[in-house]
């Protein structure tokens, strides 16, 4: 009785070892209870799949932040920004840098660039870097709503694509990280005595 007993239980246990492996082996659709809280990994295991969203996706960049921790001055962080062509959103903001604030200091530049973005953000206007630029009687460069073309070949352009990349990017602190408004000193806008100044740099003035 035990020699039968064990040979019994030997063959039950090699025809449930045999019966699992066909399960495996063949890849058929058996029934596997999966805790519910790995189940959206196992449904979508490529964690780096793009996800479509409502809003508009400025371009991607390369990003070094090591870089940027490292640099003494925004003048030495512009020098490290990827002198590559833009496009998008991120065309505009360097367009609206360059077209309003070449001629100015850098701090002067990204604080334009931070105007920009800050109306993207604010629920107040556009959502999106371009819409802010184009929208009508905002920026005096713009022409029924078209943008100028700039000259790419220039420094000045360069620069506009470097400081529109760190202000995106939030690599550098402006003084007018706040800022929604801006004039020239030159002109004395109405709205202004309804505004915040924060600061003035160089010939512009910036409110929030």
């Amino acid at each position: 009785m035990i020699h039968g007993f064990r040979a019994g239980a030997f063959a039950t246990a090699t025809l449930l070892f045999m019966a699992l492996s066909g399960v495996a082996m063949s890849g058929a659709r058996a029934e596997i209870q999966v805790p519910q809280a790995i189940q959206p990994v196992i449904a979508n295991p490529d964690l780096t799949m793009p996800r479509f969203v409502a809003q508009p996706v400025v371009q991607p960049l390369p990003t070094d932040y090591g870089a940027a921790s490292e640099a003494a001055s925004l003048a030495q962080l512009v020098d490290t920004m990827p002198d590559a062509p833009l496009t998008g959103d991120l065309q505009c903001l360097a367009e609206a840098v360059y077209f309003e604030a070449r001629g100015e200091p850098l701090d002067g530049q990204l604080a334009v660039a931070e105007v920009v973005i800050n109306r993207s953000q604010s629920g107040r206007f556009p959502a999106d870097y371009c819409s802010v630029v184009t929208q009508p009687a905002q920026f005096s460069f713009v022409r029924r709503g078209v943008i100028p073309r700039p000259n790419i070949g220039s420094a000045a352009w360069s620069q506009a694509k470097a400081i529109a990349q760190i202000a995106h990017q939030d690599l550098w602190d402006s003084d007018a990280k706040d800022a929604m408004f801006f004039h020239a000193t030159s002109v004395k806008p109405k709205w202004a005595r309804r505004k915040t100044a924060l600061t003035r740099i160089d010939t512009h003035v910036f409110y929030r």
